[in-house]
């Protein structure tokens, strides 16, 4: 393998990570970018390592594969921060979920309950005095909590930042402000990818392209990965003296279309999230985006009215057809899935980027994400 080509499609923060661990092992490997590397939906994300946090009955495979991921983090920032020479902010100090009213406490059991099923440990029941005495910016008005201590968060644009230098220093080459428009198929074979300016030849395609990796031409509509784009609006705000948020705090709301999480970093900031809309790929920012997020906020953290507003911005996430990201071998020789990581591309980006440069340099695809192939979408 080290004397072949692989290419990626997509330079966010998991043809990033697929990039440097296959550089680090000596390859050849090219990531294409559209854009500036790790400036769509990496660089709009809040950085959370929330497994538990959205713990679903439904979703177990989804859940372990979260919980793997998470537990990668400690080698994976050590790593990381080693090869680029830069802290990526991470942080342990875990999530509370709260609720604010008893239709949300209820629905709050509901979820601890659930995790109490899939025997997740380190998740703690909270009154509202209890949860305001680990975090006392929270409101009165908050009826319970579940503390979630194994749930953390890392700063996503500085990973994004240290996984470019990183994947550059083991000799990866990052084109951006080039676009792949087909990639090229030859009796079932990649044989390389059509940009806007040339021919490329690849022996190995990996396609980490997010919500547009069904966007690129060449592919045969049976394989076509199920991803669509789902827009998130987000803002920040500056945190100053005496109005301060020590832990991420994520509310469950039983009445409400918008749910909304803070997340507190280093730095001051204080990020606010995010919408959910099937709107395309449509990026505009709207009011009633807005106002939902800064209502849902100050429902919880009601100092968050005095602070000020630093930056708003979207994303657009990469859902798949089941919201679960597609890993590994297509029908297609030599051509590798790695999207649809949703609203868990931070979360999922080591196990993704150990998992992918494992199966791309052995041949072999393992357990752990076998149940992610795209071929559960092709019975």
């Amino acid at each position: 393998m080290k004397n072949k080509k692989i290419l990626i499609i997509g330079g966010g923060v998991i043809g990033l990570g697929i990039g440097w661990q296959l550089a680090k092992s000596g390859a050849s490997v090219t990531i294409y970018e559209q854009a500036k590397a790790g400036r769509a939906a990496s660089w709009a994300a809040a950085g959370m390592l929330a497994p538990l946090a959205e713990a679903h009955t439904e979703e177990p495979e989804l859940l372990k594969l979260g919980c793997q991921s998470l537990a990668l983090y400690p080698q994976w920032v050590q790593e990381l921060e080693a090869d680029a020479e830069m802290s990526i902010g991470y942080r342990v100090e875990g999530t509370l979920i709260v609720g604010l009213e008893p239709d949300d406490t209820h629905q709050l059991r509901h979820l601890y309950t659930s995790q109490q099923d899939l025997g997740i440990p380190a998740v703690e029941w909270l009154t509202g005095r209890e949860a305001r005495e680990i975090e006392p910016a929270l409101s009165p008005r908050v009826t319970a909590a579940i503390r979630c201590e194994s749930d953390h968060q890392v700063d996503n644009r500085l990973m994004v930042k240290a996984l470019g230098r990183a994947y550059q220093r083991y000799g990866g080459v990052l084109c951006e402000s080039i676009t792949v428009e087909k990639i090229v198929i030859e009796s079932e074979v990649v044989t390389g990818v059509q940009t806007q300016e040339s021919f490329q030849a690849a022996d190995v395609i990996i396609l980490a392209a997010g919500c547009w990796s069904a966007q690129i031409e060449g592919l045969p509509d049976a394989i076509l990965p199920p991803v669509r784009p789902v827009k998130g609006q987000m803002l920040a705000l500056q945190m100053e003296d005496g109005i301060t948020v020590k832990n991420v705090i994520r509310t469950l709301r039983a009445r409400y279309p918008t749910s909304v999480y803070l997340v507190p970093r280093t730095d001051g900031r204080l990020i606010v999230g995010a919408t959910s809309e099937e709107m395309g790929f449509d990026t505009r920012l709207t009011a009633g985006g807005m106002f939902e997020l800064l209502r849902g906020a100050w429902e919880a953290v009601p100092g968050i009215y005095e602070l000020p507003l630093l930056e708003t911005w979207t994303g657009l996430r990469p859902g798949s057809r089941d919201n679960a990201p597609i890993l590994g071998e297509t029908p297609i020789e030599n051509l590798i899935y790695a999207t649809g990581h949703y609203r868990n591309g931070i979360l999922l980006t080591p196990i993704t980027a150990y998992e992918v440069s494992k199966l791309i340099l052995t041949g072999e695809t393992s357990e752990t994400i076998a149940p992610f192939r795209l071929d559960r979408f092709l019975a």
